[in-house]
């Protein structure tokens, strides 16, 4: 296998991570200087002395983009086999990497290998509540459960290297959206449970709790934005055509026709592709395939809110939008873009 580790402003942590590395003769082993900057360049010098190849940025760019540094690389030079990707602050232990090349090795399909803590023992309040808020988003999302969502020690098959360059996302959002987008290519995800190390409290990390976790939740946030603009003229639109035909479901059906087709456009857009508009003939009919479903539910859900319930149709309403929120996204995510 290939052990891919990005780095920026890494301890001796690292040095001891790639001399066990050695001793137990794993590798070839790619270590990324995400821009450390001059006070560091001995240590990456040593590294290099022990046989690992070195790459640099000149600033720091961000954990997505060393990664994806890491990768081309890899690719082009058609280094071995699997990749399995490491942090550099003495978190992955030796035998958690081979238990996750192990994995690898004996899946019958590409996919990723997640060597996923249990946070058991002494875990600092931050991570611990970190990583459960996103485990739950996660899986409210899109109806996946991935213990940890977060874990920097990957594997990947070769067949794999493409995709993961392609990915959108220049920091921590990287890793997340690789998760969110893995389902959509075909690729399966594993769970490998490795030992949790958190040294001097996880002070070594250089996450940022506001910045980064705004980058990794930004997809939830921007479907949020874009189903909340779409249910404003949903709902406008609801009351206009009621007021001229007084028929509730022609109501229904021409507001969210209109309210759809504003959604479509938003989420096709900025939404689930990065950037990247997915194509009409793909996206489009399974698009309103959900789009019918969702009538039918919203139809029903309003009659019973209103016409049983007698509850008012403002009131009902919203009680609709909210109950089939969550579905819409879910199912947008993982079988429309």
């Amino acid at each position: 296998m290939t052990i891919l580790i990005p780095a920026y402003k890494p301890d001796e942590r690292l040095l001891d991570l790639i001399e066990q590395l050695c001793d137990d003769q794993l590798g070839p082993i790619v270590l990324v200087d995400d821009g450390s900057g001059p006070a560091y360049q001995g240590i990456f010098n040593i590294a290099a002395a022990f046989g690992c190849t070195v790459l640099t940025h000149p600033v720091n760019f961000g954990k997505g983009l060393a990664l994806k540094t890491g990768f081309r690389y890899i690719r082009e030079a058609g280094l071995p086999d699997y990749v399995v990707c490491a942090d550099s602050d003495g978190q992955h232990l030796p035998h958690d990497i081979k238990r996750v090349a192990r994995v690898l090795q004996n899946q019958t399909t590409p996919g990723i290998v997640l060597g996923s803590r249990r946070f058991s023992g002494t875990v600092s309040l931050r991570s611990r509540f970190g990583n459960s808020v996103t485990r739950v988003v996660f899986s409210l999302t899109t109806g996946t459960k991935i213990y940890d969502t977060q874990t920097g020690l990957r594997g990947f098959s070769p067949q794999m290297l493409d995709w993961l360059c392609q990915i959108p996302g220049e920091r921590f959002e990287y890793e997340m959206n690789m998760l969110l987008t893995a389902h959509r290519e075909g690729y399966t995800i594993t769970e490998e449970f490795i030992d949790t190390v958190y040294l001097d409290d996880n002070q070594s990390s250089h996450f940022r709790p506001l910045a980064d976790s705004f980058r990794i939740y930004l997809p939830l946030l921007m479907f949020s934005t874009s189903s909340l603009v779409s249910a404003l003229l949903d709902f406008t639109l609801l009351f206009l055509f009621q007021r001229l035909t007084h028929n509730l479901f022609l109501s229904v059906a021409a507001a969210r026709l209109c309210s759809s087709i504003f959604n479509y456009s938003m989420n096709r857009r900025y939404v689930f592709t990065g950037g990247k508009m997915s194509k009409l003939q793909q996206s489009l009919p399974k698009y309103f395939a959900l789009v019918l479903l969702v009538l039918l539910f919203n139809y029903g859900l309003l009659y019973f809110y209103n016409e049983k319930l007698i509850i008012p149709l403002a009131a009902a309403k919203l009680l609709t939008e909210v109950s089939i929120f969550l579905f819409s996204y879910w199912a947008q995510r993982r079988f429309v873009y």
